[in-house]
């Protein structure tokens, strides 16, 4: 028990800006074991949000109460996949091979690729969410927390790391035990179902499922795996694919 609470801390530390105290350092293959607490802390971002949602809608309107949200999301992360969307786009889009691509998505400078990504993540986020009903808005809000956090176990179970042992997704990239995903996976699936109910959590969960894997094939692809940032850019596009799912089944 004790160590699955130190798992925990560890998801709740890299996913979020949360101060968490920790007693020891974590091993190397810890952050990969902590992943399958990635959805439950989605769900913990999410419920925040829904309760902020509950709390401002009756004195503001939807686009207030939107624009509230996602700053909320932005800064209990830290931009965190915002951050690593930006990455990720400039290197896809600036780079002609693997080499120039890696080396693009390591430079802290965002480049007009991740600057015009980022503001259409948050302007996409903006205009799906302002557009769910609101007898759905709450369960959608919360799916999209968790799924866009399971993301990073299919994807690190299946793609090796792009930059061998270093950097961030070397922690993860092909490090996913079938324990974990399938796991992580049942507990994605339960809070969907319970938040959207039968009809709408199997067509977000495809919806999901068919970013995942298109985003997969295209890392693999282009680099021959994934990165810490790969993580994010996918999160973030899938986020966004669960909110337009919602949009379409009003």
């Amino acid at each position: 028990m004790k160590r699955l609470g130190g798992l925990f801390l560890l998801a709740v530390q890299f996913l979020t800006r949360v101060p968490v105290m920790r007693t020891c350092a974590a091993p190397p293959d810890a952050l990969a074991q902590a992943t399958i607490f990635f959805p439950v802390v989605g769900l913990l971002i999410g419920l925040g949000a829904a309760g902020l949602n509950l709390m401002l809608s009756p004195h503001a309107n939807r686009s207030v109460v939107v624009v509230l949200i996602l700053i909320y999301l932005v800064v209990v992360t830290g931009g965190l996949h915002e951050d690593a969307l930006a990455d990720a786009v400039d290197g896809f889009g600036g780079g002609w091979n693997k080499d120039q691509i890696l080396n693009i998505m390591r430079d802290s400078r965002i480049g007009s690729f991740g600057a015009v990504a980022v503001t259409l993540s948050l302007l996409v986020r903006f205009v799906f969410l302002t557009g769910l009903p609101r007898e759905t808005f709450n369960g959608f809000l919360v799916a999209g927390q968790v799924i866009s956090r399971w993301t990073a176990l299919p994807l690190g179970f299946f793609l090796p790391s792009a930059r061998g042992l270093e950097g961030q997704g070397a922690r993860v990239a092909g490090e996913i035990r079938f324990v974990s995903l399938a796991v992580g996976t049942a507990v994605t699936w339960g809070i969907v179902w319970a938040a959207l109910g039968p009809v709408r959590c199997l067509w977000t969960i495809l919806a999901s499922i068919i970013v995942t894997g298109a985003t997969a094939a295209y890392y693999g692809g282009r680099i021959g795996g994934l990165t810490g940032d790969c993580l994010g850019a996918t999160s973030q596009i899938t986020e966004a694919a669960v909110y337009l799912t919602g949009v379409i089944l009003r």
